[in-house]
């Protein structure tokens, strides 16, 4: 008979949590890297006491829910998706705190483990303590907000349903297409029962994550679609990252000559100073890659989703004879606007691509076109980094500063406010997990947070928060993370007095500004005078070096001193809100009131309804 061990379910969850394995490539890493978690009720005495067993399964106590499943987001990207954290939380507020994160992760297809407190299963001393009541059903809590958010979501009413439970997230959690946020519900009774477990459930186990290939009729087909092509461009996703792809992608262009755009998740893809590298595309692109779009006879997308700012809300690719090859692990990208899909691992993929078009190489012509947008973007990035303006400085030349001083494999995190389109224009990428960018989901909050879990996947590695005075009073407290767990970040704090980035887009919309600034109120409105934060102070009272910069002299002095800091650093920055980087042929769908008494919107409207024209249906 099976040898067998009594175990709550909580203390089953994390015995076989920590057993989990997996391996690319021959090589072999244990999957989940520990827990985060804030106990409440709803756990403290199942999870908590499970994890408290467990010393040999690292727990961290972050300050924030959100920020601990985006710390596990970002930790899991910079590991390429081969290795997360679990998260728990307690019931009500501690779980539903966590449903951006998982947002987060599930629309940027990383694999975070999400373990929320939940209601009693037995219902017999109902309502308790922040339950969600419904007349209708006695079958749902908060944690049913996961649901659309989750990639897999299951409630675990009896501790003999980890058994295939566990099993099936795992599955989900190590799939290159599926992967996302798998939250399993635990009701804090269910935690702490315990029942006989075979003890072969927790043996070491070993996922092994594919390198599915292409079909070989569609690589045929898509080498012959190259041939033929005399403007081809490829679309570097973050599909390229995942897969290790990056040395494939350079021997293909290479060899081709065939040009690279990036998108947010794919920038990295290349180095900024390849010879086939145009850079950023669509929205917060550069001018060639975009006028090359809109030109291309062939696009090739390499692990890109096709999101709005890539294709420029549909505007991108104007070519009447355009045509689309993408290369996908997920079937349901590879489908995309009508191409030639090609559902398979993207390193694997470019690689059986280079071979089957050897001796094909661009027109003459066309390689020129590429070297000179490559030199005049790199005049254009020049200038941006020295406008010479101010105090206040410029967003622009703080980039520069900050661009100019990291070394090599050091990496640069944001998220969210007008950082991340200026960002993907113009920093010089060397490394290619030297930028770190969440802009699926473009969530505020997730910079400082989201700089832990990538010096925690990359300890030797210098890490560069730059981050909005907006996003930072939104989740800032993690610094308080960082210095309890010894993990020394660099944060360039911009601020702007409010939220620069949707400040502009209220002006291109005619709304001036509305609702964007911090100010005090004045006559019923907010428009007096700026209400000041002491972010030095701030940022000092978490724990943090904190210093002022007020010229581009003094941010460069500071970060130097911040390079050799033991722990956290924080240098606040004051920067011209109204001086922003220009946006090079593209456009972005954001409808204007189609009627208003302001003349301002009206003339907005009219130049929108020329541009949305230009949309296009691939059928």
């Amino acid at each position: 008979m099976a040898s067998r061990c009594r175990l709550t379910a909580a203390q089953a969850i994390v015995l076989f949590l920590k057993n989990q394995y997996v391996e690319r490539d021959g090589a072999t890493t244990p999957f989940f890297a520990g827990c985060f978690g804030i106990f409440g009720h709803g756990n403290v005495a199942g999870i908590g006491q499970a994890l408290q067993q467990n010393p040999d399964f690292p727990y961290y106590l972050p300050r924030n829910e959100q920020a601990m499943v985006h710390t596990a987001v970002a930790f899991s990207k910079m590991s390429n998706r081969l290795r997360t954290f679990a998260c728990a939380s307690s019931i009500g507020p501690g779980a539903t705190n966590m449903v951006t994160g998982a947002a987060t992760a599930t629309i940027n297809r990383i694999p975070v483990l999400l373990l929320p407190g939940d209601i009693f299963a037995r219902r017999n001393v109902a309502p308790v303590l922040q339950q969600l009541e419904s007349a209708q059903t006695q079958d749902i809590s908060v944690n049913d907000c996961f649901r659309p958010v989750s990639r897999y979501w299951d409630r675990i009413l009896r501790p003999e349903q980890l058994l295939t439970a566990l099993p099936a997230a795992m599955r989900v959690l190590t799939s290159p297409a599926d992967t996302g946020a798998v939250t399993l519900s635990l009701p804090q009774d269910v935690q702490a029962e315990a029942m006989e477990y075979p003890s072969q459930f927790f043996e070491k186990r070993l996922w092994h994550i594919p390198r599915p290939r292409g079909d070989a009729q569609a690589i045929e087909r898509a080498a012959a679609k190259i041939r033929s092509a005399t403007q081809p461009l490829l679309i570097a996703g973050g599909g390229i990252l995942y897969s290790e792809g990056t040395s494939a992608l350079a021997k293909l262009v290479e060899q081709t000559g065939i040009p690279v755009a990036e998108t947010q998740a794919g920038k990295g893809s290349l180095p900024y100073d390849h010879p086939q590298s145009l850079g950023a595309i669509g929205v917060t692109g550069t001018p060639g890659a975009n006028i090359l779009a809109r030109e291309a006879d062939l696009i090739i997308g390499v692990g890109t989703r096709y999101t709005d700012f890539t294709t420029a809300s549909k505007t991108a690719f104007q070519n009447p004879a355009v045509q689309f090859i993408n290369i996908n692990v997920a079937e349901f990208d590879a489908a995309k606007h009508m191409g030639l899909p090609i559902v398979a691992d993207a390193k694997v993929a470019l690689e059986e691509l280079a071979e089957a078009v050897k001796g094909y190489r661009v027109p003459a012509e066309y390689d020129e076109r590429v070297r000179s947008f490559r030199e005049e973007w790199e005049r254009e990035v020049e200038r941006l980094f020295d406008l010479h303006h101010g105090p206040p400085v410029s967003q622009s030349e703080v980039i520069g500063v900050v661009n100019g001083l990291s070394a090599p494999g050091d990496v640069v995190v944001c998220a969210a406010g007008s950082l991340p389109g200026d960002l993907h224009k113009l920093w010089r990428v060397r490394d290619p997990k030297g930028y770190h960018l969440e802009y699926g989901y473009s969530c505020m909050g997730y910079e400082i947070a989201g700089g832990l879990g990538v010096k925690m996947a990359a300890p030797d590695r210098e890490v560069f928060v730059m981050v909005g005075d907006g996003s930072y009073l939104m989740m800032s407290q993690e610094i308080h993370t960082s210095i309890q767990e010894g993990y020394k970040l660099n944060i360039v704090l911009l601020d702007n007095h409010g939220f620069s980035s949707i400040g502009g887009l209220s002006e291109a919309c005619g709304s001036g500004g509305f609702g964007t600034e911090y100010r005090y109120r004045k006559a019923g409105q907010l428009g007096g005078d700026v209400v000041a934060v002491d972010f030095v102070a701030n940022a000092a009272s978490l724990g943090a070096v904190a210093v002022r910069a007020r010229t581009l002299e003094e941010l460069k002095a500071a970060l130097i001193e911040a390079r050799a800091a033991k722990r956290t650093t924080v240098v606040a920055i004051e920067v011209d809100g109204s001086i922003r980087v220009p946006g090079y042929e593209s456009w972005w769908d954001v409808p204007i009131a189609e009627v208003s008494e302001a003349k301002r919107v009206r003339d907005a409207r009219r130049i929108y309804e020329l541009n949305v024209k230009r949309e296009r249906d691939y059928i």
